[in-house]
């Protein structure tokens, strides 16, 4: 009588932060395989279209790779309005971000995608669309200044981090706290535990 595999996890994403919640909550994927995608938004794309659109297609290039696996995939827009903003890599594109954000109140997306092998050969889709609404004070310019003097804000959705020092700028959030570092957990855990994924 042959024993069945131990079902394998593969995180889709680059983002230490991310490995970093999931270990959080006793789940270690087995592999970390990042896809390399164009993020541009598409026209007229809104923002949680854009985080579920990026989650499942970043899950669905790496579960080519690894067609027995289950693949997890997210993807965290940070928004205004209809507005997409980028992941802050030069001090202007971060300055702009937080003078946007100042003294307003904004959403960020988390677009979670859970591919699950079937009997096919194929993936299962499971997806979770998380919003988390987040609201900035009214930012001085010495605040500003030693913000961006901290480099925290490089590689960030909006231009901060809000597990770093931007925590001392936020004045209110209502929702998943997770889901702004970079992964909904409470969602996440949900989609395993339902699509069978043993428990660690």
């Amino acid at each position: 009588m042959s024993i069945p595999k131990a079902p394998r996890l593969v995180l889709a994403s680059a983002s230490p932060r991310r490995l970093d919640l999931l270990r959080q909550i006793g789940i270690v994927p087995d592999a970390v395989d990042p896809a390399d995608l164009d993020e541009t938004p598409l026209p007229r794309e809104l923002p949680p279209q854009h985080a579920l659109r990026l989650a499942g297609e970043k899950a669905a290039c790496v579960a080519a790779r690894h067609p027995d696996s289950w693949i997890l995939a997210a993807d965290t827009v940070v928004a205004c309005g209809r507005r997409i903003l980028p992941k802050a890599e030069q001090d202007g594109e971060a300055r702009k971000c937080l003078a946007l954000l100042s003294g307003r109140r904004h959403r960020v997306y988390g677009g979670v995608v859970l591919l699950v092998p079937d009997a096919e050969g194929g993936h299962r889709r499971l997806e979770r669309l998380v919003r988390t609404d987040v609201t900035f004070k009214a930012l001085s310019d010495p605040e500003t200044r030693d913000y961006l003097a901290s480099g925290e804000w490089r590689g960030k959705a909006g231009g901060y981090a809000i597990q770093g020092r931007a925590a001392a700028l936020i004045r209110w959030i209502g929702g998943s706290y997770s889901n702004v570092v970079g992964l909904p957990l409470h969602e996440v855990a949900g989609l395993l535990h339902g699509s069978g994924f043993p428990p660690s």
